[in-house]
């Protein structure tokens, strides 16, 4: 899942990425509804909170039963299994036996987001679904985030727990955390797959106009506005972990919300409780959300190297289909697939996206084991 967060609107412009603009799409059978709003207003953003990764759709009621013909991975409130990196504890679920599938989460989610995927994936795969540090089950360690702490997190899972080289497959933030991944560790990552990746293309204009902050606004501006970013944030935070507003979030970035359910939103309430997730979603939100301009999609593509697929929600609210065509023109080895579908394909039409990633992932060649290196 994927999640929406209280920031400014340079900060979900530069992290969400919206794209304007004419495409065209390769999902059969569908209806494509041309959306021309690339603009979502910031109220409507900001209350989103924690949740921002994971959906929402049009439907009254929660439903505890898996979807019809559809195995889903147990929810355990204590977690699966867990690894200790840089002294602190990152969950992640492993099923499963053949090449590695590596399963990374979206902003306020966790690998409970991959329910309808895992246990199909490990079928013919080993898979992995982790927790980045700060989310889900993994610890809500108070340091200075940035993308490049969840890059070293993906990079020495690779290397600790699964040990030979993988697909890493990852949704809105865990896209982006996906791509860094591949790139800090090439010959270990046999291909990506994002599903409506965060990230945003960079702005050679707007780095040329930045310039230093004065003293008035290092003393003065900058301590007040932390003061008053604080307690703004901690309003937004003890109200959008609240369930019914997590619920209400959640439909508004699912286009079908039968999966909007009792599981969904635990996945997500239990994790905010913890008592250091007010601190973590607020340097989050000041300090790694409104300083992504140095990480651009094109600086990270040009250095990848191995095959991309994207499984993109056509009507995602946050993230337009646009930008899908724009990175599958910037960087050619690249297959698309559209759905009709929100921000969280994989949960809302989990049975197609499991297919198109299947049917992709058997074209993808293996590499040497990092054990035999």
């Amino acid at each position: 899942m994927s999640c929406s967060f209280a920031a400014s609107p340079l900060a979900r412009r530069e992290f969400l990425n919206p794209v304007c603009g004419s495409s065209r799409f390769i999902s059969p059978g569908r209806i494509y509804q041309p959306r021309t709003k690339c603009e979502i207003s910031r109220r409507t953003f900001v209350f989103r909170g924690i949740v921002a990764s994971g959906a929402s759709v049009i439907g009254s009621s929660l439903v505890t039963e898996p979807s019809p013909g559809m195995e889903r991975l147990p929810f355990k409130p204590e977690g699966y299994n867990f690894w200790t990196w840089r002294g602190h504890k990152i969950h992640y679920v492993v099923q499963g036996e053949g090449s590695p599938v590596v399963l990374i989460h979206g902003f306020g989610a966790s690998a409970f987001h991959w329910r309808y995927n895992i246990p199909e994936l490990a079928k013919r795969y080993k898979v992995y679904a982790v927790d980045l540090l700060g989310f889900g089950w993994s610890e809500k360690a108070i340091i200075e985030y940035d993308a490049m702490v969840w890059k070293d997190q993906i990079v020495d899972f690779l290397k600790e727990i699964v040990k030979e080289p993988a697909v890493l497959v990852g949704n809105s933030l865990g896209g982006f955390a996906a791509l860094v991944a591949a790139v800090g560790l090439p010959d270990q990552v046999t291909g990506v797959a994002l599903l409506n990746s965060a990230g945003q293309f960079g702005d050679a204009r707007k780095e040329s106009n930045q310039s230093e902050e004065s003293t008035l606004q290092k003393v003065f501006l900058k301590p007040l506005k932390e003061i008053f970013q604080r307690m703004v944030l901690g309003f937004l935070f003890w109200q959008a972990k609240q369930p019914a507003r997590i619920v209400s979030v959640l439909k508004s970035v699912y286009i079908n919300s039968s999966n909007v359910d009792d599981y969904l939103v635990e996945s997500i309430t239990r994790p905010a409780a913890d008592p250091n997730a007010a601190e973590v979603y607020y340097r989050l939100m000041t300090r790694f959300m409104l300083n992504q301009s140095k990480y651009t999609l094109d600086s990270v593509l040009s250095k990848l190297s191995c095959p991309l697929l994207l499984l993109w929600g056509d009507l995602d609210p946050w993230v337009g289909s646009a930008k899908a065509n724009r990175i599958k023109e910037f960087y050619p080895n690249t297959t698309l697939v559209n759905f009709q579908a929100g921000h969280c394909p994989h949960d809302e039409v989990p049975e197609l996206v499991n297919k198109a990633l299947m049917d992709w992932l058997s074209t993808v060649k293996p590499q040497a084991s990092l054990q035999a290196l």
